[in-house]
């Protein structure tokens, strides 16, 4: 599930724009993936997709350069994989689309080829989208307030009902064993909540990017580098490895696989539970 770093950049509440969203002109150059918002693996097939400013791009299995998908440059805030060839995502439209600048909660049948809106068009810009079975957690920001937005929806992003957060989310993930039980990473705090975001509060260590492929194994990569698990929920940290670089997203790839995309827009892959990384995809 998609856990990525959107305090910079694009990702902040106060400034949401896209490469020519703000004026309507069509982009002319291809910047390539710049500032990786997302990562996912295509189960159809084992194909690295990353989610970017710049739109989104695809690896297929064994190959180290992603192409863009569809040859379409939409800011792909929030992202996440949730079944073959079908993608959940947010952000801000290609510049040469007619659509409102907050995309709301949007949905891809054909592996990122073609988009369409689930709900909340115009109205809420997801910067993280987490999901479980048909129930959806969003965080992100609001189009009139600009204000951080954190809700739940438990039909697949089609109704949803807000919940109150202590502040600003990083990064957000569900316990795969309780949909109900979540951690969530502010700036430098760590939150747990019990019961889908009702409540929250905090938890000890550093906060960072977290990902969690089993109730045992809670893993967050710090901005330092480092990569920590956590055996019993957040509450006591073991660390493993380091990627060599910040991250600005951390992922599960296929299986128990780790992904991490570092801020010049390499992804690397770990196979060991984060204990060494080898590069997946080069920009």
């Amino acid at each position: 599930m998609s856990a990525a770093l959107v305090a910079t950049g694009c990702g902040g509440t106060e400034d949401d724009s896209s490469i020519g969203a703000s004026t309507g002109n069509p982009v002319v150059e291809d910047p390539g993936p710049v500032h990786v918002h997302g990562l996912g693996v295509d189960p159809r097939d084992g194909a690295l997709f990353i989610a970017t400013h710049t739109g989104l791009f695809r690896a297929p299995e064994g190959e180290r350069k992603a192409k863009r998908v569809a040859g379409r440059y939409q800011d792909t805030m929030a992202f996440t994989v949730v079944g073959p060839n079908r993608f959940l995502g947010s952000g801000h439209p290609d510049g040469r689309e007619n659509l409102p600048p907050f995309l709301g909660l949007i949905e891809s049948r054909d592996a990122g080829r073609t988009w369409k809106p689930t709900s909340l068009q115009g109205e809420v810009d997801f910067h993280l989208l987490e999901v479980a079975g048909r129930r959806v957690y969003g965080f992100g920001s609001d189009f009139r307030s600009r204000k951080p937005r954190f809700m739940v929806s438990e039909n697949m992003g089609r109704a949803w009902s807000d919940r109150r957060i202590p502040e600003p989310f990083l990064s957000l993930a569900i316990d795969p064993g309780d949909d109900q039980r979540l951690i969530a990473s502010g700036e430098s705090t760590l939150y747990l909540s019990p019961d889908a975001g009702k409540t929250w509060r905090p938890l000890r260590g550093a906060a960072g990017l977290v990902t969690w492929p089993r109730s045992d194994q809670l893993y967050l990569a710090a901005q330092d580098g480092s990569v920590s698990v956590s055996p019993d929920g957040g509450r006591g940290w073991r660390a493993v490895g380091r990627l060599g670089g910040a991250p600005s997203a951390f992922d599960l790839g296929r299986g128990t696989q780790l992904l991490a995309a570092l801020h010049d827009g390499t992804v690397k892959q770990s196979s060991d539970g984060g204990v060494t990384w080898r590069v997946r995809s080069r920009p």
